[in-house]
């Protein structure tokens, strides 16, 4: 409304680390019952800014008002004490408590002989969750819930204050689009009752309809604020990159370099997780195995590189059959696999870029027991450049990187070891758009370069652009296989969400 008062007011919030530009001067409103979209690529500065907003990191200039009145919240308490509330991609809980534990962490409702009135901390928990039209047991283990019931235990720790201003950091990376469509719900009903939402997220592709209003960040600065229905997505593509969308991706070949058979598997099963999983991916190409959250299709990924061999089946590598026992020996035979799971899994993150980099082939670069500097350094140096990681230098530590410069270090890890079989669970989780083209690009020219590469991806737009082939695994079985070029995402997912055929 025309003279209303915003949420929100960001003025001139600039943010310096050992004198790099986080944020720069960056202004923008945020106003009551407003879902404002917050995009931009890693590293454009959104999670200093968050960081800022909820009192987690002091800026060096500027300041917030929230409903007209000057603040700086010294702590995340003190933030939600004030009515604004984060909820992060991956919800900050503790797994062990129940849902209602969770829920008043901090805040738990007195009783006499300083004790926690465990009764009352149920009931309105209940009450939390009824309003979020949540069906969860408030004496649920966190532990024990999915990804989105995470998310919705976070909403409700949120509503525990009268909430002004929620915070939504990449909600839906991992969400089944059924889950997604039940968090734009609960967002949407909270923004008409008058609480503002500032949401963040790499896909583009659920601003319109849903968003508001949409503020771009790049390098730190403030590019523009407009409302969703006057700006294109290619637009806010362009703010944010440089680049048009249709100039993003490019896809691997039209198949004239595709060669020999580099993996080949046959009644590849595994009781529980798939079932007489047969296919090939030859080199030159580029194989997705498509399909919804929890069909199979990593376990089957982890069943090839020897992380949790198959109980029964075939695999052939380079036409040779090979019976698989674990990751090491099928990295000695050209096989690689990069895990959705890049910090826990890929990276040691308190050691240096340079140490990621080179950690699968240290025995190459060591001599009698010692290893090799400078051949370490070159190789690191090498990687990092091919792959464009923004660093200060090898020897910083890979915690300090932006999460998708951290996934380009992972890649580069994996591609120090010059394998001839890759595997990419999930390659562009949680980057933004322009580092997701940045890899897309690597995958073309890998292939190009006689690779074979297959592929885990949950991004629909992802799967069409980048394979040569699709396969569609539903409830642990290979439903469907797919050209990549001519299939929409509508035949993909008619395939993923159906009934489960079982062998006649």
């Amino acid at each position: 409304m025309p003279g209303q008062e915003p949420r929100l007011r960001i003025r001139g919030i600039s943010k310096s680390y050992d004198g790099i530009h986080a944020l720069a001067d960056v202004s923008f409103d945020v106003m009551p019952g407003e879902i404002h979209a917050l995009v931009g690529e890693n590293g454009a500065g959104k999670s200093t800014l968050v960081k800022i907003i909820t009192g987690l990191v002091e800026p060096d200039a500027g300041e917030l008002l929230l409903d007209g009145g000057p603040v700086m919240f010294a702590t995340p308490m003190e933030a939600r004490d004030a009515g604004v509330g984060a909820v992060y991609q991956d919800p900050k809980l503790f797994p062990h408590l129940d849902v209602a534990e969770n829920v008043f962490m901090g805040i738990f409702p007195p009783a006499p002989a300083r004790t926690i009135d465990r009764r009352r901390m149920y009931a309105e928990t209940v009450r939390l969750l009824d309003e979020l039209h949540v069906d969860l047991s408030p004496t649920a283990l966190v532990a024990g819930l999915s990804v989105a019931e995470l998310q919705f235990v976070g909403i409700a720790r949120a509503l525990t204050r009268q909430l002004g201003l929620l915070i939504l950091d990449e909600p839906t990376a991992a969400l089944t689009p059924t889950e997604a469509d039940r968090l734009f719900d609960i967002v949407r009903a909270l923004r008409d009752r008058g609480t503002s939402v500032i949401f963040i997220s790499h896909r583009l592709e659920e601003l319109p309809g849903f968003v508001d209003t949409v503020t771009v960040l790049r390098d730190g600065r403030h590019v523009q604020t407009s409302q969703i229905g006057d700006v294109a997505q290619q637009d806010i593509v362009r703010m944010m990159v440089g680049r048009s969308l249709e100039n993003l991706y490019r896809r691997a070949g039209d198949g004239s370099q595709i060669g020999t058979e580099r993996l080949r598997v046959e009644g590849l099963s595994l009781v529980g997780a798939f079932r007489d999983i047969a296919f090939s991916v030859r080199a030159g190409e580029v194989v997705t195995l498509a399909g919804l959250v929890g069909a199979g299709r990593t376990e089957i990924a982890q069943a090839i590189f020897g992380i949790a061999p198959a109980e029964s089946g075939r695999v052939w590598i380079d036409g040779q059959e090979v019976k698989v026992e674990d990751a090491r020996q099928m990295l000695r035979l050209g096989v690689a696999y990069l895990p959705e799971d890049r910090d826990g899994q890929g990276l040691v993150t308190e050691f240096s870029i340079e140490h990621n980099i080179t950690l699968p082939i240290i025995r190459r670069l060591s001599r009698l027991g010692f290893v090799q500097r400078r051949a370490e350094r070159a190789v690191a140096v090498g990687i990092t450049d091919e792959l464009d990681v923004r660093m200060k230098s090898v020897d910083q530590i890979v915690n300090a990187l932006s999460g998708g410069n951290r996934q380009k270090v992972v890649i580069g890890k994996w591609l120090a070891a010059k394998p001839r079989v890759l595997i990419l669970d999930e390659p562009t989780h949680g980057i933004d758009v322009g580092t997701k083209a940045q890899v897309h690009d690597l995958i073309a020219d890998l292939v190009r370069g006689g690779l074979a590469i297959l592929v885990i991806s949950s991004d629909l737009p992802e799967v069409l652009a980048i394979s040569s082939r699709i396969l569609v695994i539903n409830e642990g079985l290979l439903v469907a296989e797919l050209p990549g070029e001519g299939t929409t995402q509508e035949e993909v997912m008619t395939a993923a969400a159906s009934h489960r055929r079982e062998a006649a």
